[in-house]
């Protein structure tokens, strides 16, 4: 809904809940991803799954890129700002050097 919201692991705990990583918004390969997820969100949510994309760009980014493509402004799950890599790290998938 565009708004900026603060997510612990108490927020997931017990639940269940997707993270899917992805380099870099404004990107021409992940809009299509991230499409796809939002497509299949209400599915998602009626298993009781919540999803969470993460990426180490700014909320503020996301929230730019959100307003400005149609296919990301689909989008109703959460959209994560991890840009220190905490997430990131916290998973293992951090690719140093290349992100």
């Amino acid at each position: 809904n565009g708004e900026f919201v603060e997510i612990s692991e108490a927020d997931v705990k017990g639940k269940w809940a997707v993270f899917f990583f992805y380099p870099a918004d404004f990107t021409f390969v992940c809009p299509t991803e991230l499409g796809d997820v939002a497509d299949k969100y209400e599915e998602l949510q009626k298993l009781g799954v919540e999803v969470f994309s993460v990426s180490t760009d700014t909320h503020f980014t996301h929230k730019a890129w959100h307003s400005s493509s149609e296919t990301i402004g689909k989008i109703n799950y959460y959209m994560v700002g991890d840009q220190n890599g905490t997430i990131t790290n916290n998973f293992g998938v951090m690719r140093e050097g290349q992100g």
